[in-house]
């Protein structure tokens, strides 16, 4: 009943939108003529759809840096006293260099994904957590190798043949350097992926020429990279949850892919600690979870599973508004 409501009140989108969003995850700049005639769907409810979800505010369409590398990201994760959590969350929110701010729905532990490496200079890590009181135990674990992580995730609402009409082959990596205009051109992309060529050229002073043939080239090159922001409780998955894993090293690899292969997973990475394989998953309900952990990903030599639930997402790339709900800020020096 609990998650009935909830679904009412978070407004689930019906079947043509999700695909539709599935679309554009697949091609963050996709025409609306290709989409309408993968997808069944004519032209003008394909524009109209679209630009509703955009206007609303409930998908946002933003670029990324065009490489990964997982080097330097550490996983955190914080225990805190309960009437402490707001001014720690805020506080590692408001770092340019923490990219991730999950909040356990037991209110009582945060998840974090910092960009700055676990060695010995990461003050973070080694001065400011645990020289805070309101923080009772920091564990801190660098990632070895990303299996997927939350940019390569689709929902899982397209049959095979439409995901691959859909996605532009692209170069597995990177092709040629960025000049200046391409520079131009990515930084007024970043927040609208989606920006036709004519505000593009406004926003930029190029001809609208240049810009279709550069963001043309960028994209065929692999520097263009778009990314789809959209609450996933809006896609009707309403339990977003942290699997951390222990597996024995010979089967680590095998563990890792086959989890990323999983429709429900939104991120794999192997890490260093005595959990050495995580994963992010998302799933309808409790149940669905629950499959997930007892029966899916079975047969992997999975030793043991600590599931965290989420009950806020409190900082995600891209996202604003409901994606980042926002912890109260801390008052004074903050808690550390």
């Amino acid at each position: 009943m609990a998650f009935m409501d909830r679904e009412a009140a978070i407004g689930i989108l019906d079947e043509r939108d999700q695909r539709l969003v599935a679309a554009l995850q697949c091609d963050g700049r996709l025409a609306v003529e290709r989409a309408a005639d993968v997808l069944g769907m004519g032209a003008r409810t394909v524009r109209r759809r679209w630009s509703a979800l955009r206007a609303d505010g409930i998908v946002k369409v933003v670029t990324l840096p065009a490489h990964r590398d997982p080097s330097g990201v550490t996983l955190l994760r914080v225990k805190v006293l309960r009437g402490r959590l707001d001014a720690v969350t805020a506080a590692l929110a408001a770092r340019e260099d923490i990219a991730f701010v999950d909040v356990s729905a037991a209110g009582d532990e945060i998840s974090a994904v910092a960009l700055a490496g676990p060695g010995p200079r990461n003050r973070l890590v080694f001065e400011q957590l645990p020289r805070a009181t309101a923080v009772t135990d920091v564990t801190a674990a660098a990632v070895l190798h990303v299996f997927r992580d939350a940019f390569d995730w689709r929902h899982d609402v397209l049959t095979p043949a439409e995901r691959a009409a859909l996605t532009p082959e692209r170069p597995s990596a990177p092709e040629g350097e960025v000049d200046a205009t391409d520079r131009l051109l990515l930084d007024a992309l970043a927040d609208d992926a989606r920006a036709p060529a004519a505000a593009l050229a406004a926003a930029t002073g190029l001809p609208d020429s240049t810009v279709r043939r550069r963001v043309a080239a960028l994209a065929g090159r692999g520097r263009l990279r778009t990314h789809v922001v959209v609450d996933a409780r809006r896609l009707g998955l309403m339990v977003d949850a942290n699997l951390w894993m222990r597996v024995p090293p010979d089967e680590l690899d095998r563990a890792g892919r086959a989890l990323a292969a999983h429709p429900a997973v939104h991120g794999a990475l192997a890490t260093t600690g005595p959990a050495n394989l995580h994963a992010a998953v998302w799933a309808r309900n409790l149940e669905e979870l629950y499959r997930f952990v007892s029966a899916e990903i079975s047969g992997l030599g999975i030793q043991s599973v600590d599931t965290v639930l989420v009950g806020a997402a409190v900082k995600r790339p891209g996202a604003t508004g409901a994606g980042n709900r926002k912890a109260r800020p801390p008052s004074g020096a903050g808690p550390w």
